[in-house]
């Protein structure tokens, strides 16, 4: 019994290392079979590219086959910086309330194909914060600033010589990446947009070129409320992704200077070691390097390495070509100003005989993309390195229908004084010396320049009718400002340039961005030159740069202005309206025999003479802005003189807010509409009230009064709107429906000011409500000497509303 126990027990001490041992071993007989198994179904290169396979050659090889695009990326781009650019190719009617263009730029980034294990991760790569990796601080600057992975890719295979490897693009661009996409969030919220619907949703092409490669994306999403073809509850966009290779050696930055107009790139420099991080600006402008660097330091014209060249959209009419052209060539004597000669120019695109290979979405070449679209605009975007600001790659787009905007102003504008505009059937030279200044305007953008607002000031008014100066001149000093027309010029001023055209500001702009500075080997060192040139030539209003702003307070700085004193030309425009008014029938309906023209002029005559008022608006609570060095005399920020802006508020009345009947002429209004006449003169007077009575505008008067007691006081503003707006409280006469809106809207906006959050515990309550008193005992006593019913009402219910603001119950 003892001997059975003993050998029972050895058995259950030995078992379990039997048990283990054979599991053991058939473990790594499993696994020996699964490796053996797994080697056996490694993917080779030849599962994916094969003979039925379609390989476009390029930055990186394109592989397309059984509806699978294949990456196959070079080892030695992994890391590189690249350029991935999001733009709009194609959109439905009426995106972004019809303000966003097809071509549009949606996003910028520059992003780096890196290899991590078995997966290929493309990340964003951000120059919002820099330092050079030999300094201790650039650990903290990489720690602070974790780059986004926009999708991680698996690694399929590689080439057959292990120098590169290939990824499945497929899911990433035929997918919502919302890095990538084409549909914003705020357009997402807008058009309550649900979802990407991928059986509406592909990928149109992809096609590779030697620096980039051009993906179009066709994206189909369920929205409950498009911006257009709303039964369909569907928006469609077509997307443009550009993947630029960037310089391995960036070009020489210059930095940004506000006194010069630039469109910038920026960074945060830790590199400084001031107290402080140095918040960095370059301007964007094309590399442009002599070809004989002894040559340009003589002062000689020297052609550049590799000039600025457009080329033509084979679309475009060959009617207007040549203008087209003109209007790229015509900047070719301005950058003779900064040394070079041929710097740029436009050409049509080479045959499919001269080169089989060339396309207008290499990023090689820059063109001039004709569109058959109804859009009446024109738009000059540029491609530049973050790094540096160097324009890479530019693409005007010029909209079909743009040609109609320009004739209808051009009629409107100029018809009073210049015969040729007095058609439907403007003459085509015309026509085309108004395309070539806008190819110029869209051109200077591409160069770098931003609108100059300020430069359309910089002529004295008088010298506007003068034949031999516009000749010269032009209507403004750069082609860069909102100044279009010449509607200052009268009837019987002679040999009067009546459109736009490139001027003194342009030249000093390209000279300031594009000269090379020889004898400076960093941005840094440039400085002092760039002062100087700037610094000489800052007396002279005609090199002043402008900003843009919307709803700004320079006066100097505004779209669709001319000359030096707004009261003064906008008398003239007026004048010149009214002629234009009354022959307004006899150029359009008269000689179509219908009244569609008629309707759409009228239209826009309106809006130009909303224009015109809008320039002498600015002048109340206007303050002018010098931008200025330290080193520079003078203030930064003037007020406009108390007498100009008292001027304004007259000239406002007398053309603005009394009833314009010259605008409400039976002659045109019973030909187009059946009603809406004193609604659509009451529109445009509120919204002019509503640019003079805002707390901004209050604000920034009641702060000037600080600085200048004896100025245009807030106060008084209010004051002699009020006293010209309800001059009929002061006789015993009617008034017109016109007036009686234009008073309730006053009030209205009056009362407004008691409620703005930002107007709280200022004067401009005060003002407020003392102006309200004192309207009511107008009204009230206005109202016991009403000659007609309608009148008295009409005071009587200005008392009641204000009782009811004053009172509230």
């Amino acid at each position: 019994m003892k001997k059975v126990l003993l050998f029972c027990l050895i058995l259950t001490l030995l078992f379990p290392f039997s048990m283990d041992a054979q599991r053991k071993k058939s473990k790594d007989k499993k696994a020996e079979k699964t490796a053996t198994t797994t080697k056996s179904k490694q993917l080779k290169y030849t599962d994916f590219v094969g003979k039925n396979t379609k390989t476009d050659q390029g930055l990186f090889k394109v592989h397309f086959s059984k509806n699978k695009y294949m990456y196959e990326i070079p080892k030695s781009y992994l890391g590189k910086e690249m350029l991935l650019v999001t733009r709009l190719k194609d959109i439905p009617s009426g995106l972004g309330g019809g303000y966003v263009n097809a071509g549009s730029k949606v996003n910028t980034q520059v992003v780096v194909w890196e290899h991590f294990k078995n997966k290929i991760l493309l990340k964003v790569k951000s120059y919002n914060a820099i330092a050079n990796d030999s300094l201790p601080i650039f650990k903290s600057v990489k720690s602070n600033n974790l780059e986004p992975i926009i999708y991680s890719f698996d690694i399929k295979t590689q080439n057959t010589d292990s120098t590169a490897v290939l990824v499945d693009v497929t899911n990433f661009f035929s997918s919502d990446v919302k890095a990538i996409s084409g549909l914003p969030s705020q357009f997402r919220k807008t058009y309550k947009v649900r979802r990407l619907d991928a059986s509406r949703s592909f990928i149109n092409y992809i096609k590779s070129y030697p620096k980039n490669i051009e993906v179009v994306q066709d994206f189909t999403f369920d929205a409950d409320a498009p911006p257009s073809n709303q039964s369909t509850n569907t928006i469609t966009l077509r997307v443009n992704q550009s993947m630029i290779l960037l310089p391995e050696k960036p070009m020489k930055p210059r930095i940004y200077d506000k006194r010069v107009g630039y469109f910038s790139v920026g960074n945060i420099d830790y590199n400084s070691e001031a107290l402080k991080a140095d918040d960095k600006r370059y301007i964007r402008r094309w590399r442009l390097e002599p070809k004989d660097i002894e040559a340009y330091k003589r002062g000689e014209l020297v052609e550049p390495k590799k000039p600025i060249v457009y080329y033509l959209d084979p679309a475009t009419p060959k009617k207007l070509r040549k203008f087209i052209k003109q209007g790229v060539d015509d900047w070719a004597k301005v950058f003779e100003t900064a040394g070079f000669k041929n710097a740029i120019m436009a050409k049509m695109p080479p045959s499919k005989e001269e080169d089989p290979d060339f396309s207008m979405e290499d990023i090689r070449y820059s063109s001039i993309r004709y569109v058959a679209s109804t859009t009446r605009n024109a738009v000059g975007p540029s491609v530049s390195d973050p790094r540096s600001g160097e324009i890479i790659e530019s693409d005007i787009i010029w909209y079909h229908n743009h040609l109609r905007s320009y004739r209808n102003r051009y009629l409107l504008e100029t018809g009073a004084a210049n015969p040729s505009a007095r058609t439907l059937n403007t003459p085509a030279e015309d026509i085309g010396e108004m395309m070539r200044m806008v190819i110029s305007h869209e051109i200077g953008h591409a160069l770098g320049l931003p609108h100059n607002m300020a430069a359309s000031y910089a002529y004295p008014v008088d010298s506007l009718r003068s034949g031999s100066f516009t000749q010269k001149y032009g209507i403004a000093a750069t082609i860069m400002d909102y100044a279009r027309y010449n509607y200052v010029a009268q009837p019987g001023d002679k040999n009067i340039r009546f459109v736009r055209q490139l001027g003194p500001y342009d030249h000093h702009a390209i000279n300031w961005g594009y000269r090379v500075i020889t004898a400076a080997t960093t941005p840094e060192a440039e400085v002092n030159t760039l002062d100087k040139w700037i610094e000489e030539k800052a007396d002279n209003p005609i090199y002043k740069f402008g900003f843009q702003r919307r709803g700004g307070f320079d006066p100097e700085s505004q779209t669709e202005d001319i000359g030096d004193d707004h009261v003064k030309a906008s008398s003239y425009g007026i004048k010149n309206l009214k002629i234009v008014a009354k022959n307004l029938p006899e150029w359009t309906s008269n000689q179509t025999n219908n009244y569609d023209d008629l309707a759409e002029l009228y239209g826009e005559m309106i809006g130009v003479w909303s224009r015109y008022v809008g320039h002498v608006i600015s002048n109340v609570g206007g303050v002018y802005e010098y931008n200025k060095k330290p080193n520079q005399s003078g203030v930064v920020y003037q007020p406009m003189a108390k007498s100009m802006q008292q001027a304004s508020i007259e000239w406002l009345h007398k053309n603005a807010f009394n009833t314009q009947n010259w605008l409400l002429d039976k002659n045109i209004l019973n030909k187009i509409d059946e009603a809406g006449y004193a609604d659509m003169m009451l529109r445009y007077q509120n919204r002019f009230l509503s640019r003079l009575i805002n707390t901004s505008k209050i604000k920034r008067m009641i702060d000037a009064e600080i600085l200048d007691p004896n100025t245009y006081s807030a106060y008084n503003m209010i004051r002699d709107l009020r006293n010209g707006i309800f001059t009929e409280t002061s006789f015993t006469k009617n008034v017109s429906t016109s007036r009686r809106n234009l008073q309730k809207t006053f009030v209205n906006q009056i009362a407004a000011l008691l409620k703005d959050k930002d107007a709280q515990n200022s004067d401009i309550i005060s003002i407020a409500r003392g102006e309200l008193t004192s309207l009511r005992y107008l009204a009230n006593n206005a109202s016991k000497r009403a000659v007609n019913t309608i009148t008295k009402y009409h005071y009587k219910d200005l008392t009641a509303t204000i009782d009811s603001i004053l009172n509230p119950k």
